[in-house]
């Protein structure tokens, strides 16, 4: 099985024998350890000034840094930050990569349409459209899934990408910006929406938000994503009781505590990592990966340390 495969039976919740899948939604220390600047971090502001030829010297560039990624911390899936990030370069990027592996890698890109939590100039003035005009915002909702879809069905007809990373984040440490029944209200229907109509043009979902998701998680898992991330321990959530709840409904992805990662001994990592592991893995539907990104600023040594635990002890083992 090639590490794509992994991948889609573990989102599958199908069983095999081997290492268990891991990947990172982002890896952004590709300087330290390739000296390559990621490709989010890139200024593309002179981009609708270059020749076809600069484009096609970044485009390439940017694919050989995921794949570099990908092939020294054998991750199976690559998450695609097109930049400029359109539907067209998407479809270059995926085509790049697919040209120099082949169906090795699961790749996927940002999808996400529903309402996560809003910025802090635009905070206030969406709460009281919850209250006062809530059937425009509700139209609103659902013309974001409508056009969400359209673009995707043009990935569907190019092909070469596997699926979509659902990113807007819904909860904060402490619990969910929305309450449960607001959350119902104004995101749920339209994430329900929008993972059936990505499941109905063949591609997978893995549905990502930090925070304290435990108020809404019924809701997230009845939305039906393939997958759950990051299940966020700084805000308490307890892959253990996630996978003894859920753990036949949804795949989980996660989740090595990334505080820890910054802030705790190696002792602490490496327990933070076999217990995402231990409690992850039995019965399948498990993706190992931290519990939000490898970011900028992160030692990278500590994502070695998780990374040595995953290798001796990520592993399932005939019966």
């Amino acid at each position: 099985m090639t590490p794509r495969e992994y991948f889609a039976a573990a989102l599958d919740r199908r069983p095999f024998i081997g290492r268990v899948p891991h990947f990172e939604l982002v890896f952004f220390l590709t300087m330290e350890a390739f000296g390559k600047v990621h490709p989010s971090h890139r200024s593309y502001h002179q981009w609708d000034q270059m020749e076809e030829k600069e484009r096609q010297l970044h485009r390439e560039e940017m694919a050989n840094v995921y794949i570099a990624t990908a092939e020294r911390y054998e991750h199976s899936a690559i998450f695609l930050h097109p930049n400029p990030d359109s539907v067209e370069e998407t479809l270059r990027l995926v085509d790049l990569i697919r040209d120099k592996t082949g169906d090795r890698y699961f790749l996927m890109r940002h999808g996400d349409a529903t309402f996560g939590i809003p910025d802090g100039d635009r905070m206030e003035a969406f709460v009281y459209r919850l209250v006062d005009e809530p059937e425009l915002v509700k139209a609103e909702a659902m013309a974001h899934v409508e056009r969400a879809l359209e673009r995707a069905e043009r990935y569907q007809r190019h092909g070469g990408l596997d699926g979509f990373a659902l990113c807007s984040d819904y909860c904060f440490n402490t619990g969910p910006f929305l309450s449960p029944r607001q959350f119902g209200q104004f995101v749920t229907p339209y994430l329900s929406k929008l993972i059936a109509g990505y499941r109905a043009l063949g591609f997978y979902t893995i549905k990502h938000t930090d925070g304290n998701i435990m108020p809404i998680i019924d809701q997230l898992v009845q939305a039906n994503p393939h997958a759950l991330h990051s299940l966020d321990p700084q805000a308490g959530v307890d892959i253990a009781e996630v996978k003894r709840r859920y753990g036949d409904q949804v795949c989980l992805i996660g989740n090595v505590n990334c505080g820890l990662m910054d802030t705790g001994t190696v002792e602490a990592v490496q327990a933070s990592a076999r217990y995402a592991l231990r409690h992850g893995m039995p019965g399948g539907g498990y993706i190992f990966s931290t519990s939000n990104c490898i970011y900028t600023g992160m030692r990278l040594s500590r994502y070695d340390v998780i990374l040595d635990v995953w290798r001796k002890e990520g592993v399932y083992l005939e019966d």
